[in-house]
């Protein structure tokens, strides 16, 4: 049995993984395209040894920052994990934010190798859009998403059909699988990020950035994940570090509307809402879920 455990961040996603494995007898994939690398810890709420009570994780703090890794990589790892823990008769629960890695592991998502590999450094991310609705009126794609918006385009021009006809990913590979999505209201949900953010900064958080950041280690994980690089661009006297606050709390809640989106469009998933007040209720509705699909 696999057990999917979705949601945006801070609904309490580590705690239930935990509950979860105890109960079922289960090892934790990890989900979370951020937490694959050594030593970001406090930015991506990297749970602690002391948390994990002795469950094994695997795909966790394995992956140096100044090396490339890949949903295709990803899609590798976790499948030969799956595999082989399938093969053990062990049941697994994958736990994380990052709805396309979830997809990549577990859906028939083919990667394609486009001959046309244009990046478009000087044009602007609402050109490029611009650009390729021009081509694919019907394409419905996150217009602020400079990465996807670039590999629509490369795709289209290469193929002259729109990436949206590409049915990879739609099946899924692994059939004993079940999805679980903790949510809360909007409003709760922010009020939860910005707490959030403000105790990462009090954790410590701008240190642990200042570490990579005085030792020229400044790669792409840093500038692009939410939390790291807002504050390369304070370090970088770009911005105040008020202003790096803010934003973070910002593109922390955009990123958490993208998440709900994706994942309500693409996975079969049965949403829970999160009782905070008393987290064992949510155990217990989720786990007698689960126990009527076995």
């Amino acid at each position: 049995m696999i057990i999917v455990l979705t949601g945006p961040t801070g609904v309490g996603k580590t705690k239930l993984s935990i509950a979860l494995a105890k109960k079922y007898q289960a090892e934790i994939i990890n989900a979370d395209a951020m937490q694959v690398y050594k030593d970001l810890n406090i930015g991506t709420a990297k749970i602690t040894e002391e948390e994990k009570e002795n469950i094994p994780h695997h795909l966790l703090s394995f992956i140096n920052i100044s090396t490339p890794y890949s949903i295709y990589n990803y899609q590798k790892d976790a499948r030969n994990i799956i595999d082989k823990l399938e093969k053990d008769n062990k049941n697994i629960i994958l736990v994380g934010g990052s709805a396309l890695y979830i997809k990549a592991a577990l859906y028939n998502y083919t990667f394609h190798n486009s001959k046309i590999d244009n990046t478009y450094e000087n044009v602007s991310t609402e050109k490029l859009y611009q650009q390729l609705k021009k081509l694919d009126q019907n394409i419905k794609i996150d217009q602020n998403n400079r990465r996807r918006v670039v590999r629509a385009l490369n795709y289209y021009l290469e193929n002259n059909t729109s990436i949206s006809e590409n049915k990879s990913g739609d099946e899924l590979i692994y059939k004993n699988t079940i999805f679980i999505g903790l949510t809360t209201p909007r409003e709760n949900l922010y009020n939860i990020i910005n707490k959030r953010v403000d105790k990462m900064i009090n954790d410590g958080l701008l240190e642990e950035v200042k570490y990579f950041y005085d030792n020229s280690l400044i790669t792409k994980p840093l500038l692009t994940g939410i939390g790291y690089k807002e504050l390369i661009s304070y370090l970088n006297q770009e911005i105040s570090l008020e202003e790096a606050i803010n934003l973070i709390k910002k593109n922390s809640r955009n990123y958490a509307k993208r998440q709900y989106t994706f994942m309500r469009n693409k996975m079969n998933i049965k949403w829970f809402d999160v009782d905070f007040n008393n987290f064992s209720n949510t155990i217990s509705d989720v786990s007698n879920y689960i126990d009527t699909l076995r």
